[in-house]
């Protein structure tokens, strides 16, 4: 089974996805033809085995005049995906812990602050400090406690984003007083707009000699994030990593921003999060870090984490101490899963270990059928289709003009979208971006290594490669004019007048007409006007000359014609 089920009954037509136009027509019980036909005159050339989107299906059913009806269907594959958090009606909802991401340019000091943070009282319970990475770890600051992920650099954010993990509630932007705004920096600040994920900038090395945090905030009004002190959204800190000035006013902005998001799960559910990372350990097996978003995870689950499950062996605190639960919005290292789980891959938490292992092959196998279907999808956003572009080229001046230029080119149904324009090669990070944003890669000048020319072939990332700027407008503006649907006109080849009617009980009135001007021909669209008013339009089902049907009928020559499924029609 594909997982996508549809039926046809009492004039409604049910589905639950997107199928192939082979399973669309059976299950409507029409020719297979005349939906390919439909789609032919539409200036789309699609075989039996096409896959249809859910509003080609709807866009057919208004066509064949079939009233139908979209429904989800819950399975293995997509159950994590439908769960509410926070909404069982029972009084158990509280507030949770913020999951916050921390991302900025290289040498900004985002790992200086990630130490410091998480040295400021999670390490004090114990010598030495922590010195195992675990990718995520809680503090508290004031009786609320706040979790950070320690993911290694954007890629991981966005890889994680492409998996479908929401995780990150707050982003944490670093960036140096006495650097500025860096490549980097911009890059975080595109992954962070894409995921939707609002923004705290700590303005950082205040402690520095030629720190110039001014130079920090115009620098960031240049890429449109605007801080506070200059009238906009955005709050801003400014602070040392390696003094740990500022880190408290960090705390109370995460927790006001927290209470603005108004964060909140319910303890008493089956539990259910995110893994953040994971490796398979020589004495352990696999070990899985991961954050509980709902529920409460109890160290005698059973677990299902992506297509993998496994009973909890030992349940650990990010400090490497064992914990008898973790609640919602913390971070805890699992071991006993069967397979080492991706970055992104959420899980939930069973009593039964039947279901849960069921459940874990179901899921296995539905993802293998989606994972034939996915196919490049456009987005479209009020009416309008939009076409979504990375952008990279060899110098800034020229990256900004390539933007600048390609903002421009839109038409009534398409608009381009520029996820994010940089300077250099084309990164992993960029390909991840693409990924997760169905997006397009333009490089201009600025060829892609093998190893990313492999890892974009993996992914079914377009890489498109330029060396004049006209050239790729060209490209872009052929691109968005084949996302147009067809524009027919209708332009009057002739007329006919009626001047006998007759009458057949198979079909209905035969005109029998004579040309006038121009001329007619079977299966053209016509008008029927009486007097100066249009009647009825439609086609012809039918032309004849004499006895024989024929293709055309000239100037001043006679031919009997049936409008189709129309016979409300005089002489004259």
């Amino acid at each position: 089974s594909s997982g996508i089920n549809a039926e046809y009954g009492d004039g409604v037509f049910t589905f639950t996805g997107s199928m192939t136009i082979s399973e669309f027509s059976h299950a409507i019980k029409k020719s297979p033809n005349q939906i390919i036909t439909y789609f032919l005159k539409k200036g789309k050339m699609f075989n039996i085995n096409h896959i249809l989107e859910e509003e080609q299906i709807a866009e057919l059913c208004l066509d064949l005049g079939i009233e139908f009806n979209k429904e989800t269907t819950i399975n293995a594959q997509n159950f994590m995906d439908h769960i509410e958090i926070g909404t069982s009606g029972s009084n158990n909802t509280q507030s949770r812990a913020p999951i916050i991401t921390i991302m900025g340019h290289v040498d900004h000091g985002k790992t200086t602050l990630i130490d410091k943070i998480r040295n400021s009282n999670v390490a004090s319970q114990e010598a030495g400090g922590i010195t195992q990475h675990t990718g995520a770890y809680q503090v508290e600051y004031k009786n609320k406690k706040i979790t950070f992920l320690d993911t290694p650099g954007h890629e991981a954010f966005t890889a994680m984003r492409a998996r479908g993990a929401k995780l990150t509630d707050i982003v944490i932007l670093v960036v140096a007083a006495d650097d500025g705004v860096k490549p980097q920096t911009k890059e975080a600040i595109d992954h962070a707009r894409a995921a939707n994920v609002p923004i705290i900038v700590f303005i950082n090395k205040m402690d520095k000699h030629g720190a110039n945090p001014d130079q920090v905030i115009s620098g960031l009004a240049s890429v449109d994030l605007v801080l506070e002190e200059w009238g906009g959204e955005t709050p801003s800190i400014k602070g040392s990593a390696l003094t740990g000035a500022g880190i408290d006013d960090l705390f109370e902005v995460i927790n006001l921003q927290a209470g603005i998001l108004g964060l909140s799960a319910d303890e008493e559910r089956y539990p259910f999060g995110t893994v953040v990372e994971s490796r398979i350990d020589k004495g352990k097996g696999v070990v899985a870090v991961v954050i509980v978003e709902n529920g409460t995870l109890l160290s005698r689950d059973f677990v299902v984490a992506g297509s993998n499950y496994g009973k909890i062996r030992t349940l650990l605190s990010t400090n490497q101490e064992p914990i008898k639960k973790a609640l919602p919005g913390m971070p805890a290292i699992i071991t006993g899963l069967n397979y080492a789980p991706k970055p992104g891959d959420k899980f939930f938490g069973f009593h039964d270990e039947k279901f849960a292992k069921q459940l874990a092959k179901e899921k296995a196998k539905l993802d293998k059928i989606e994972e034939l279907k996915k196919r490049k999808q456009l987005k479209v956003k009020d009416g309008v289709k939009i076409y979504n572009i990375i952008v990279k080229a060899d110098f800034q001046g020229t990256s900004e003009a390539v933007k600048h230029t390609l903002n421009k080119i839109e038409n009534e149904e398409s608009h381009i979208n520029i996820i994010s324009s940089s300077v250099g090669a084309i990164t992993k990070s960029d390909i991840l971006l693409a990924e997760a944003s169905n997006a397009t890669i333009f490089a201009f000048n600025s060829k892609p290594s093998q190893e990313i020319k492999k890892m974009s072939e993996d992914k079914k990332i377009e890489i498109k490669n330029y060396k004049i700027i006209y050239k790729m407008i060209e490209d872009v503006k052929k691109i968005l004019k084949n996302m147009e649907a067809p524009k027919y006109e209708s332009k009057v080849v002739g007329f006919a007048q009626i001047q006998k009617i007759i009458f057949f009980s198979k079909v209905g009135n035969i005109a029998g007409c004579v040309v006038e001007s121009g001329f007619a021909s079977n299966k053209g669209k016509i008008r029927l006007i009486r007097g100066k008013e249009v009647i009825h339009e439609g086609e012809l089902d039918s032309l004849q000359k004499g006895p024989n049907q024929v293709k055309k009928v000239k100037n001043g020559e006679e031919f009997g014609c049936h409008i189709k499924k129309f016979n409300k029609i005089n002489v004259g």
